[in-house]
C-alpha cells in the first residue's frame, strides 16, 4: 500500500469566496453538509457517501463541484488493491462568503437554517433572537465579541467530539417605515 499526505496543519484560515461557481458550489444544501463532515477529518468519496447517507455516485459528483470550486482539497492517497483512494478535506479552517446583494438569499442563513432544522429534535439546542436597540459602539462592540468568542472555542475544538454548530447574525434590519413605504 502506497499512501501520500498532504498536510492539514498549514491549511489557510479563511477561504473567500469569491466567484459564481464557488457561490454555487457552496450554496447547496449537500454540498454544505459535506463540507460540514470534513471540517475535521479527511474522508474518502465512499466514507462520505456512507455518512451522509448518499450514493457514491452523488457523493462523488457534489466532491468534485467543491473540488473544482477550491473549497475541497485532496489531502492523503492511497493505493489499496490497484485502486487510488483519495482523501479529502477542507482547503481552509473556515469559508467567508460574500454579502448577499440587496433581495438575494443569505446562502450561510439558509444553510444554518436547514442544518437545524435537520438536527435531532430531541438534541439539546440554544436558539435564541434578541431585538436589541444599541449604538453604534455598542453594535461594534458586541460584533467584534462574538467573534472572539466564536475563535475562542473554535480553538478549543476536538476532532474526537460530535460536531457543534454556531452561527451568529448581527445585524440592523430594515427600518419599520421602509418596509411599510416598499409594501405600498
Amino acid at each position: 500500500m502506497t499512501i501520500v499526505r498532504v498536510s492539514t496543519d498549514d491549511l489557510p484560515e479563511t477561504f473567500h469566496v469569491t466567484t459564481d461557481e464557488q457561490l454555487r458550489a457552496v450554496s447547496n444544501l449537500t454540498r454544505h453538509r459535506i463540507m460540514a463532515l470534513l471540517r475535521f477529518e479527511p474522508a474518502t468519496i465512499t466514507q462520505i457517501a456512507q455518512r451522509m447517507g448518499l450514493a457514491k455516485g452523488s457523493s462523488s459528483y457534489h466532491v468534485r463541484l467543491l473540488e473544482r470550486a477550491g473549497l475541497v482539497k485532496v489531502v492523503e492517497t492511497r493505493k489499496v488493491r490497484g485502486v487510488t483512494e483519495r482523501y479529502y478535506a477542507m482547503a481552509a479552517r473556515s469559508i467567508e462568503l460574500p454579502h448577499p446583494g440587496p433581495g438575494q438569499p443569505d446562502v450561510l442563513l439558509r444553510s444554518a437554517v436547514a442544518d437545524l432544522e435537520a438536527s435531532p429534535v430531541d438534541g439539546e439546542r440554544h436558539v435564541r433572537m434578541a431585538h436589541l436597540r444599541l449604538t453604534e459602539e455598542q453594535f461594534t462592540e458586541l460584533g467584534a465579541r462574538l467573534q472572539a468568542l466564536a475563535d475562542e472555542y473554535r480553538a478549543l475544538s476536538d476532532p474526537s467530539l460530535p460536531d457543534v454548530s454556531l452561527i451568529f447574525a448581527l445585524f440592523r434590519p430594515t427600518p419599520r417605515q421602509q418596509v411599510e413605504e416598499d409594501a405600498k
